[in-house]
């Protein structure tokens, strides 16, 4: 403790300075005196103070503010007018800063015989009718005038009758306007060939007089081509990505008699990575990519706008089926669900497929997987179909009965856990008379709540952006595809990574 001064004495009043000579040198004196308990007060206050000048001299000039993931509410403005406000969740993918540290795209300028000359006799690729309209509006279709009514009027821009073959013009055409696109090779880290090659081959798969040597015409060329490129000739084609617009199995004849091309068993294109809409679970460089379906978005309110449309969808149906029997399969599964929605008491929605009726999506199609909680999806005529995904794009849940129809499929675009977006129930059990009905009906409404709104989160990673310069901030299944190539061709880069010649 400190002593304590008379009340009255000079020491107790060390600040108040008299006007006189005198007075000033004996306050300035008792100040300094270090036999006085307030001179040591006052040094130290001098001493922490020229502490914390200096050490403020390091700090930042500003310190940023701390970022918070919390969801925000955003306010969609339509022609000048608040139509709503919309949670903007955090599971809305969105494209970061350094956009490009996965690496650089070239896009190698292939002749045009193998892109633009196809699309050009676009009424020559099919034997029984004109493509042209399909691939029209750079690959997306015709106006889907006919959902007028059944989506959202300020949507309608968005939806088109997009045929399910299309993605290589979507990609070519995504990647001449790449943010990472280079034009110098020496830079790239991945190599694209904009090579139509299902296009190509198509005009030939129903043809009875076409022979193996026309199927394969056009891959033969390109890898002639190809392997004249020195950057191909330089990695053996493990840094170069193609995308085939059919399944796999399209472009994998064993044998001249049997159907498509051999295309991914020619020599020059084994070690290059292959985006498809179906894929060879067993073979590493097939990628799944979704089946391109209607809905375009062309910004983030478009799709905000669409989440909210179908998670607020009141849905009339349990569960429905778009589809037709196939009468010349014996024991057709497909005519086992059939039945079995026929026979549900009014619980299924079935549209009858038959023919070429859904070919591109039909109004039907997209108002009954709007109105149905969940959607059957059996195999098509592969593993795969583009059903799937129509059907997820509307809100709907898939229920699958082969693994292989998405599980081992599109592992870059759908969760992780199956359970936590889809119903399986085993095909065999279906046929020995298990009933979907009371499957489907045993889940609680919040687990099937829990599933839809999975199945929403992921719906940016399900379509391809109507914009060649996709949608400002958010990603979809062409980043997704775009950027998982890369993570790929970095990844085998790495000490131990083993690659043939």
């Amino acid at each position: 403790m400190l002593p304590k001064s008379p009340p009255h004495s000079p020491e107790s009043q060390p600040f108040k300075l008299s006007t006189t000579k005198t007075s000033f040198k004996t306050t300035f004196q008792s100040l300094f005196n270090l036999q006085n308990p307030r001179a040591w007060i006052f040094l130290i206050f001098v001493f922490i103070q020229i502490l914390l000048f200096f050490n403020l001299r390091r700090f930042p000039a500003s310190i940023p503010a701390p970022h918070h993931n919390f969801p925000t509410r955003l306010a969609v403005v339509d022609g000048g007018r608040r139509i709503q406000n919309y949670t903007v969740l955090d599971s809305i993918p969105t494209i970061n800063s350094d956009e490009c540290s996965s690496g650089r795209i070239f896009v190698y300028d292939l002749p045009k015989f193998f892109n633009q000359e196809i699309l050009d006799n676009c009424d020559n690729l099919n034997p029984w009718s004109s493509r042209c309209n399909a691939l029209s509006n750079d690959g997306l279709g015709e106006i889907a005038t006919g959902l007028a009514g059944i989506v959202p009027e300020n949507l309608l821009p968005s939806w088109y009758w997009t045929d399910q073959f299309v993605s290589e013009i979507i990609f070519h055409n995504r990647m001449l306007n790449h943010k990472c696109r280079t034009m110098e090779p020496e830079s790239a880290a991945g190599f694209y060939v904009p090579f139509y090659v299902g296009l190509a081959v198509g005009k030939y798969l129903w043809m009875n007089t076409s022979t193996a040597k026309d199927r394969d015409s056009h891959c033969e060329k390109m890898l002639i081509w190809l392997n004249e490129q020195p950057y191909y000739k330089e990695s053996n084609g493990w840094d170069h990505f193609i995308t085939m617009g059919r399944i796999t199995w399209d472009f994998r004849r064993s044998k001249d008699e049997d159907w498509g091309s051999s295309c991914i068993y020619k020599p020059g294109l084994r070690n290059i990575t292959r985006l498809l809409i179906e894929r060879n679970p067993w073979d590493y460089f097939d990628i799944g990519i979704p089946y391109p379906t209607g809905f375009h978005p062309s910004s983030f309110s478009d799709i905000t706008r669409w989440q909210s449309f179908v998670r607020n969808r009141r849905r009339k149906s349990l569960f429905c089926f778009a589809g037709a029997p196939r009468r010349s399969f014996r024991n057709d599964f497909r005519a086992v669900l059939l039945n079995q929605c026929r026979n549900s008491g009014g619980s299924c929605h079935a549209v009858d497929c038959g023919g070429s009726k859904c070919a591109n999506g039909t109004s039907a199609i997209t108002e009954t997987f709007l109105d149905s909680d969940f959607c059957l999806q059996p195999r098509g005529d592969s593993f795969t179909r583009r059903s799937i995904f129509d059907c997820m794009v509307a809100g709907s849940i898939p229920v699958f009965f082969w693994r292989r129809t998405a599980y081992l499929q599109y592992q870059w675009f759908l969760p992780e856990e199956p359970g936590s977006y889809s119903v399986y129930i085993d095909r065999n059990a279906v046929k020995n008379g298990t009933s979907v009905k009371a499957v489907l009906e045993s889940f609680t409404k919040e687990e099937v709540r829990k599933m839809r709104e999975k199945v929403i989160e992921y719906i940016p990673r399900m379509v391809y952006a109507k914009h060649n310069e996709g949608i400002e901030g958010v990603k979809d299944a062409f980043d997704y595809a775009t950027e998982g190539v890369l993570t790929r061709f970095k990844e085998q880069l790495q000490p131990g990574f083993h690659k043939w010649k």
